[in-house]
């Protein structure tokens, strides 16, 4: 917020989180959740990250970077992007 210029900031700013995450439920279909994911990405977030707790799959999203698939994961790090910051993925994967 701090980052828009006085004629931007309006009550619905046109603007992209630098971290958004979708956790995705049963009706979702991957590869709509997925074009999601890519349009933060491309719109400027730093990082994103896709819950898919059917497949017990994180997929890591990042600018330039192949999107990092990670299976059965315990916890996931924000790292770099958010240093130190760690998600416990024990409940959403119960």
């Amino acid at each position: 917020w701090d980052a828009l210029t006085a004629d931007t900031r309006t009550p619905y700013p046109h603007l992209c989180p630098d971290f958004a995450v979708e956790v995705m439920s049963p009706s979702d279909r991957i590869g709509e959740a997925k074009a999601k994911m890519e349009e933060y990405r491309t719109n400027g977030a730093t990082l994103g990250w896709l819950v898919d707790r059917k497949h017990r799959t994180v997929y890591v999203y990042r600018p330039n970077t192949p999107v990092e698939t990670i299976t059965d994961p315990a916890s996931v790090s924000g790292d770099p992007e958010l240093p130190g910051f760690v998600a416990d993925l024990s409940r959403v994967f119960a």
